[in-house]
């Protein structure tokens, strides 16, 4: 029903009845404004996103000292980390169509409004260079490689990127490479890891893996890979380690593993997978909340959506759900666990789109979206202020 407006709720009607008042600002005693104390300016601050927080810069050379300082950009981090209505998160998306480009989108409106524009944006070097490649997302900083080749340290929210210095790697032609993107919390450093792999004479496999890192901006040669040949995926990380799919033959079977490198003591280890049951599936690996999780597609008939809730103890593997099998002509997997909301909805990736499966009513829908199409890839970042400068946090 639609309500008629009178002159009486006119706000211009309602002041002409009644005489405008003045209302003065108090001041202290010498004649100026008083000033908030700076912990209230920084607990109102905090709560500012990062677009209105890069304009206040100019408010006054000690509003750009407090945004600009290392402890405001963590504690403005972390608390809309945590912040109930997850509005800060964002979803990086890889189209190839004409040509190769990045969008992004609100992962709120995605699972809770009726629809959703996703927004081009620019990237380094995107007139220069054809092929983009997101290798992961920390902290709203995100990694992305040009062409295979060039590495940069990108904050989509705040526009400041950072070029890493090349990776001299000597390998036979026809190698593959393969990256991952951290943070190592002990030494408030980002990391990020390359795996450069090739097969030699009957079959040898070889691999040199190099890191670099923020602090010293430079890469460094560790240890080889260990543990079966890292499949062709980047790097999942989580509990300040990044993990790897990884396939290694015994006998006349193959096994499937998850590989982890600790960013802090650069020591590999092996994740314990938990008892998925009988049945043949194919396994992706993810993480949702911070938390590693698998994908297990079992074809035409259900993917199982595990999450490990306390890292580094097998008994913490939890199968949240078991969603159904979307009958689809493309005959597309789900193939990558996005983004979980506390009533227990999960945003998924499902072929070259995106897709919400709700436990309760056990219920799938496609997101209503413009702009966007089909896509290859899809990460979650968070809006921020963290520099990828080498010489900044």
């Amino acid at each position: 029903m639609e309500i008629g407006r009178n002159s009486s709720d006119c706000p211009t009607h309602r002041q002409s009845k009644k005489p405008r008042t003045t209302h003065q600002i108090p001041t202290s005693g010498d004649g100026e404004i008083p000033k908030l104390p700076e912990e209230i300016i920084v607990e109102i601050l905090t709560r500012l996103p990062v677009k209105s927080l890069l304009k206040f810069r100019c408010v006054s050379k000690s509003w750009l000292s407090v945004i600009s300082s290392p402890q405001f950009i963590k504690t403005h981090l972390r608390f809309w980390a945590k912040d109930a209505t997850f509005s800060k998160y964002r979803i990086m998306l890889t189209i190839s169509d004409p040509g190769f480009n990045l969008k992004h989108c609100s992962v709120r409106s995605l699972m809770c409004e009726p629809s959703t524009e996703a927004f081009n944006i620019d990237y380094p070097r995107k007139h220069r260079y054809r092929a983009v490649w997101v290798v992961g997302s920390c902290n709203g900083l995100i990694c992305i490689a040009i062409n295979e080749k060039d590495l940069f340290l990108w904050n989509p929210s705040t526009r400041i990127s950072t070029k890493l210095p090349p990776v001299e790697v000597k390998m036979t032609p026809g190698f593959y490479n393969i990256f991952g993107f951290g943070y190592n919390e002990s030494s408030d450093d980002y990391k990020v890891l390359g795996i450069f792999c090739a097969f030699g004479n009957v079959g040898v496999y070889q691999s040199v893996v190099k890191l670099y890192s923020s602090k010293t901006n430079s890469w460094k040669r560790i240890e080889d890979f260990k543990g079966g040949e890292p499949l062709d995926d980047s790097g999942k990380f989580a509990g300040g380690k990044l993990h790897f799919s990884t396939i290694r033959q015994i006998g006349l079977d193959f096994r499937w593993d998850i590989v982890s490198l600790d960013l802090d003591t650069e020591e590999y280890g092996i994740v314990e997978q938990p008892n998925y049951g009988e049945g043949l599936f194919e396994s992706s690996l993810g993480v949702v909340g911070g938390c590693i999780c698998i994908l297990c597609n079992y074809e035409k008939v259900r993917a199982d959506f595990w999450v490990l809730k306390e890292y580094g103890i097998k008994e913490s593997w939890t199968k949240v759900v078991s969603i159904p099998y979307l009958n689809d002509p493309g005959k597309f997997l789900y193939s990558k666990p996005l983004f979980m909301l506390p009533n227990g909805e999960i945003l998924f990736v499902f072929g070259m789109h995106l897709v919400v499966y709700n436990p309760k009513d056990n219920c799938l829908r496609h997101p209503e979206t413009s702009n966007l199409g089909a896509f290859l890839e899809a990460d979650v970042y968070i809006e921020s202020l963290v520099s990828p400068a080498a010489s900044e946090v």
